[in-house]
């Protein structure tokens, strides 16, 4: 029997996912891009598709832009915004990004790229538990401050962070930054001073589990009440309200690899122009990195996949049915696995959040103290369980997670560590077969 703890590193495709997708690798099968029929058959299924994530989302159509991936994704809203920053803009030589001390490697790894290239990068710490420290962010945010990116839900230790607050400090501090400029009657402030900083939230491991809309922020975990924005909060384009840009992937939500989106927030209230008309407001401040025949509204361009689109948004679909149904069940398994792994190794230490209403209901990262992960690794592989030391963005990489690192602890304990990640198809059976390669495993 095998079993599939690592679920937060990729989900199966749904069956009625693969289904849906089927025909547009044989019969439908049409370039986008193409004026004929055939081409016209798969710009209809893309648009449906965009559709379908833009309303869960509780964003407008052409908001949402395609990529091959969410590294791409986070990469786009990145370097887009600083490219674009740089482009259009005179008088600020080091623009500056703001992220949490422990983002995905699609965020840290480019932040870092970005600062060979002359961008300012304060990396902002958190508590023990996994939660950024607001007052440090708040600290780091001055006028060069173009881009603050912090995620939804950490992948490793499952930490859920305060968005609605961090939404909140960064809207407050573009309305004092307005504020000043119109006092001092200054022109040394940037370009589209307004909008900035930006806000990004890399959402791929929360999508699953938590409301991802734009203009709401999410649930708050513990009250599970929306905190909806008034309508004069939606009006007022001077210091905007909700998340920017935000990122979200199809093979965590039981999609297809290879396909990723792009929230881009508009000026609310705006015009539309129609389907494919231009973008503006944040997309205003976001360059390409991707060049070529315009696809995307000219924000990323290559051929579409529509089968992969076609795959995301049936995925997406499936999603808003089994949300709330899956969540629950999942985090009773995810507290029965820590319950045993404790009766079995009492020694055992939890990583992230105490409460589990504080992390993803899917994530559980545990300490077995006096043991290597990598060794650990091994062992429960051999006897049929699959389980991961973090992100598999760096599975085959030999060094300590840099999410346990960041939380305070020792270099022993991010050694010592192993994220279980439960999914849809995770059962009780399975949990129970789980505990028993565990127990053998530690007792060798």
């Amino acid at each position: 029997m095998r079993l599939y703890f690592d679920y937060a590193a990729s989900t199966p495709v749904d069956p009625l996912v693969e289904c849906a997708m089927r025909p547009y690798f044989l019969e439908k099968f049409g370039n986008a891009g193409s004026l004929h029929s055939f081409g016209q058959e798969a710009m209809t299924a893309i648009d449906r598709s965009r559709e379908t994530i833009a309303e869960a989302l509780g964003a407008d159509f052409r908001e949402i832009i395609f990529t091959g991936s969410a590294t791409e994704a986070n990469n786009l809203a990145l370097r887009g915004v600083i490219k674009s920053f740089k482009r259009r803009t005179t008088g600020v030589s080091r623009p500056r990004l703001v992220v949490s001390s422990i983002e995905h490697e699609a965020v840290l790894e480019t932040a870092r790229d970005m600062e060979k290239d002359g961008a300012e990068v304060v990396y902002v710490a958190v508590n023990k538990e996994g939660v950024v420290d607001l007052k440090k962010l708040a600290d780091a945010l001055n006028e060069r401050t173009i881009l603050v990116s912090v995620m939804y839900a950490n992948n490793e230790i499952g930490t859920i962070e305060p968005m609605q607050e961090v939404s909140k400090l960064i809207s407050e501090f573009r309305k004092r930054k307005i504020e000043n400029r119109s006092k001092k009657n200054s022109k040394s402030y940037f370009l589209n001073s307004n909008f900035y900083p930006l806000f990004h939230t890399d959402a791929v491991q929360a999508f699953q589990f938590l409301d991802c809309n734009v203009k709401k922020l999410g649930v708050d975990p513990h009250t599970k009440r929306a905190s909806t924005p008034s309508a004069a909060d939606f009006n007022n384009a001077r210091y905007g309200v909700g998340v920017d840009l935000l990122t979200i992937s199809a093979h965590k939500i039981y999609g297809p690899k290879g396909i990723g989106a792009l929230y881009v927030r508009q000026e609310t209230g705006d015009k539309r122009q129609g389907l494919r008309g231009s973008m503006s407001h944040v997309a205003g401040c976001l360059s390409p990195i991707v060049t070529g025949g315009g696809q995307e509204f000219g924000m990323r361009s290559g051929t579409e996949n529509v089968p992969l689109v076609v795959g995301f948004a049936e995925a997406v679909r499936l999603l808003a049915k089994s949300r709330e149904r899956d969540s629950e069940r999942i985090a009773k398994l995810r507290d029965f696995l820590w319950r045993g792994i404790k009766k079995v190794f009492p020694k055992a230490e939890l990583n992230g959040p105490a409460s589990g209403s504080s992390r993803l209901p899917n994530i559980l990262n545990v300490c077995f103290t006096g043991h290597r992960s990598e060794d650990l690794l091994v062992k429960f592989d051999l006897a049929g369980l699959a389980v991961s030391a973090g992100s598999a963005c760096r599975g085959r990489a030999n060094r300590p997670s840099h999410v346990i690192s960041a939380l305070g602890y020792p270099r022993e304990r991010a050694l010592g560590s192993i994220r279980f990640s439960l999914g849809r198809p995770t059962t009780k059976k399975e949990v129970d077969a789980a505990l028993k390669i565990i127990k053998m495993s530690l007792t060798r």
